[in-house]
């Protein structure tokens, strides 16, 4: 056993988890691939090049399941144990981002198929890339996934990923779906393909049956929902003070302040994002990106603020299409937020879906599902 595996039987035996089957069996294969690290570190890669052999890359691992079943917690805990490999843990969305930045530059030198230098480029940064929520919602990512990822292992990358489909459901009833299912059998062939599919929704169970929707904004709520941050992100409580923030990518060369963000959970302020111009790419940057957001500081809207709500409309379609769990402090429930004004009418169809995403059912939605 490993410092993977030793790590989580501590949690465990600290009361950090819960003893779970179907974690423990993901945890022996994320065990076996720093064990086989730890073995190229410590000889077989010296061996291997004593007699002119590169070493063969350990196989990666697709590990699937719900929502809340421990997918970025197993990951985490592995990334922190690998030491000594130049690694890179990325949200595979802006990983995406970032490759079609490196194919475009490729493209202007106008030499050849760029998607060989970007791949080359990238396995000389990594020989470990971790990607979380692995999801594939458009064309452009579709066509290049395979090419992309077989030179990726080619060079000697080695790829662990996390995703709320089995490989065969990626990128399901998509445009061309045809050209995608080579990147299919690569990822079902090329790496082990872990399902985490237990009873327990953790990331639920951490809420504790809590509210998600807080009324009316003040310390109370506030202190509500700085609880239920720590509970989905399982932050020490002596780091409070130093949650991080992050620059996060929006189409068209952007980039879009995040003040708190950790684990996939980012907090927001309903001033930051609804009333400075903002339109659909930040908020589909955000949906695609967290699983879950807190809005703070919802006010009760009128006629005066047909702006600010055109654009939480905008902000809660994205969301809601992305399946992303909303926590929220608000002067008003939902059907109360925008009673009268330009589009108050209109409202009514938010306030709906405001209203479903408190439902358990939404909840237990996997992010990104259709």
């Amino acid at each position: 056993m490993t410092a993977v595996g030793r790590r989580y039987e501590q949690l465990i035996a600290a009361g950090e988890l819960q003893a779970d089957d179907d974690q423990r069996r993901a945890i022996l294969t994320l065990d076996r691939l720093a064990a086989d690290f730890e073995a190229q570190k410590s000889g077989g890669g010296f061996l291997a090049g004593l007699f002119g052999r590169k070493p063969e890359p350990p196989c990666g691992i697709y590990m699937w399941g719900g929502v809340g079943r421990g997918k970025s917690m197993l990951m985490d805990l592995f990334y922190g144990c690998v030491a000594g490999v130049p690694k890179r843990r990325v949200h595979f969305h802006e990983f995406m981002l970032e490759v079609h930045g490196r194919l475009r530059t490729e493209r202007e030198k106008e030499s050849g198929d760029p998607i060989a230098p970007v791949a080359a480029a990238i396995a000389a940064e990594a020989r470990l890339l971790a990607f979380d929520e692995m999801v594939v919602n458009n064309s452009a990512d579709a066509m290049i996934l395979s090419r992309l990822f077989t030179a990726l292992l080619a060079g000697g990358v080695t790829i662990v990923t996390t995703s709320n489909r089995p490989p065969g459901d990626l990128y399901k009833d998509g445009l061309n779906r045809e050209h995608f299912l080579p990147f299919i059998a690569l990822v079902e062939s090329a790496l082990d393909v872990v399902p985490l599919n237990g009873p327990t929704d953790y990331r639920l169970e951490r809420l504790g049956g809590m509210p998600t929707w807080h009324v009316p904004n003040g310390a109370e709520a506030t202190a509500a929902l700085s609880e239920a941050f720590f509970r989905l992100t399982d932050y020490p409580p002596e780091d409070r003070a130093n949650v991080p923030a992050e620059d996060i990518a929006v189409p068209g060369g952007r980039t879009l302040h995040v003040p708190k963000s950790l684990k996939g959970v980012a907090v927001f302020s309903f001033k930051r994002l609804c009333a400075e111009a903002r339109g659909a790419a930040d908020y589909l940057a955000i949906a695609r990106k967290y699983h879950t957001v807190i809005l703070v500081g919802i006010p009760r809207l009128g006629p005066e603020n047909r702006n600010e709500a055109a654009r939480f409309v905008t902000l809660i379609d994205a969301l809601y299409e992305h399946k992303v769990k909303l926590l929220a402090a608000a002067d008003a429930a939902p059907a109360d937020l925008y009673v009268a004004g330009d589009g108050a009418f209109e409202f009514e169809r938010t306030a709906s879906r405001l209203m479903e995403m408190q439902s358990d059912a939404y909840l237990a939605a996997g992010h990104g599902a259709a």
